[in-house]
């Protein structure tokens, strides 16, 4: 028996060879020859949207009668391999591709196509197969609303499930760090130099409250994704559709993600703008800026240990260097900051792909699709790391806090109300040149009264 590598299969272009036990067919194998650019192929959560675009897409036209009863059926158990991931390695067309996503949806398309023609007893290379990709599987669809709305689709599965309980499970690590280092006093600063007393507790309710904020402002872009453009078609005309199938086509999406998208208020508003994935890639960047803020405020709290602040301790995860025997460095706050720096990048990039909209269609898609999916997929990989390697096993180092904040020359604030503005900058002048405390300067002048010794009691500065 000869063992086949190959077979021939045609689409309007004329005939093309494939791999033998490929399951996707023509225009994907053309796809694959064209776009031998990055080798990165779109990711598991859209590839399992666009299988649930198929299932849904075939259950309403098999309701709906457009479609005859074994070749409905095909396509949904087809269609639901897909979404389980059966076939993911027949998906190989590069991110980088045709404009609008049309060599992904003809991907996917002849996959389930291929495998439906199976199902119904055909063999791969049968020249006469029972479903085709256009006329069955692609039925009352376009590549203009599918693809657009399984980037919906993919984004918010992405952030229900992932990004926003990865944010919570921060938010809780952070809130808990803070009442457990309530009791710790320690010097504030500002412009990195002395500022009044706090407690270590409230700087890390600060950063609680920064993550709740922006896990507040990330759920309210889901609004904007809930809204998908299914039988909007080629540009929002709703061509070739049954009346019905749109509400059909919805319930079935709906009842697939466990999600409530929704038809758009205006179809041509959805076909014409990217305004979902840009508005969450912008709430994205800005965690990650706020992400920065945070993690670069702990490697200052941390570092030393001799020669730094110290006065907070990061649990050791791995060496620091090799030639500094024993060094350990802030690793995990290292990596959290670096995958922020690329969600900035990608915020660029989602912008620029969006201003690229012309008329009725935006033809960067792909890249749209691929970049925001995977920043939501690193940021909620990168903050549970955070959370179980990092926050989770801080502890304070309260002997330096207490020095620092005995040494702070800000403690001089709390004479101003009894003193004048003028006479505590005095104060403070002479401590700081002749490297002495509050208390040790005010002594030496005769002015460390009781009073004025409670005032700079840090307990009542808090």
């Amino acid at each position: 028996m000869t063992f086949k590598q190959f077979r021939k299969e045609k689409d309007p272009l004329g005939e093309i060879k494939i791999p033998f036990h490929a399951y996707y067919g023509a225009q994907t194998q053309r796809a694959v020859d064209n776009f031998q650019i990055s080798g990165i192929r779109m990711p598991r959560p859209f590839i399992k949207a666009q299988g649930i675009i198929k299932a849904s897409a075939a259950t309403a036209n098999l309701e709906l009668g457009k479609l005859s009863e074994p070749i409905g059926i095909a396509i949904i158990q087809a269609s639901e391999e897909v979404i389980a991931g059966k076939w993911d390695e027949h998906f190989l067309v590069d991110v980088y591709q045709a404009g609008a996503g049309t060599s992904f949806n003809m991907n996917t398309n002849e996959v389930i196509a291929n495998r439906a023609s199976e199902i119904l007893g055909d063999a791969l290379d049968s020249s006469n197969k029972k479903v085709h990709p256009n006329d069955h599987v692609n039925l009352s669809q376009s590549t203009n609303d599918t693809y657009h709305t399984a980037i919906h689709i993919s984004a918010a599965e992405g952030l229900v499930q992932h990004l926003l309980p990865a944010l919570s499970q921060l938010e809780q690590a952070l809130h808990k760090k803070a009442e457990e280092l309530m009791p710790i006093l320690k010097s504030g600063r500002t412009h990195l130099h002395d500022a009044v007393p706090m407690r270590l507790g409230q700087e890390f309710s600060g950063y609680a409250g920064t993550i709740r904020d922006m896990s507040q402002r990330i759920e309210g872009c889901l609004g904007s994704l809930y809204n998908i453009g299914m039988g909007g078609n080629a540009i929002g005309t709703k061509i070739n559709l049954h009346p019905e199938y749109i509400p059909k086509v919805m319930k079935e999406i709906c009842q697939r993600t466990k999600l409530p998208f929704q038809e758009p208020p205006n179809m041509f508003t959805f076909m014409q703008n990217t305004n979902a994935p840009i508005q969450t890639i912008m709430a994205l960047k800005e965690l990650a800026i706020h992400l920065i803020k945070i993690t670069s405020d702990l490697r200052l709290l941390s570092s030393g240990p001799r020669t730094g602040l110290a006065e907070i301790t990061l649990p050791s995860v791995q060496p620091g260097s090799t030639i500094m025997p024993g060094k350990v460095n802030p690793a995990i706050l290292e990596m959290t900051h670096m995958v922020c720096c690329q969600i900035i990048g990608f915020e660029t990039a989602i912008s620029t792909a969006g201003m690229a909209g012309q008329l009725e269609i935006n033809v960067l898609m792909p890249v749209i699709a691929y970049t925001l999916l995977h920043s939501i997929e690193l940021l909620s990989n990168a903050l549970s790391t955070l959370v179980t390697k990092c926050i989770n096993g801080i502890q304070a180092n309260g002997d330096k806090c207490q020095e620092w904040m005995e040494a702070s020359l800000s403690l001089v604030t709390a004479l101003s109300p009894t003193m004048g503005y003028d006479l505590a900058s005095q104060i403070g002048k002479q401590a700081d040149e002749e490297n002495k405390t509050i208390k040790q300067v005010l002594k030496e002048n005769g002015l460390l009264t009781e009073e004025i010794e409670k005032k700079l009691d840090p307990r009542k500065m808090v």
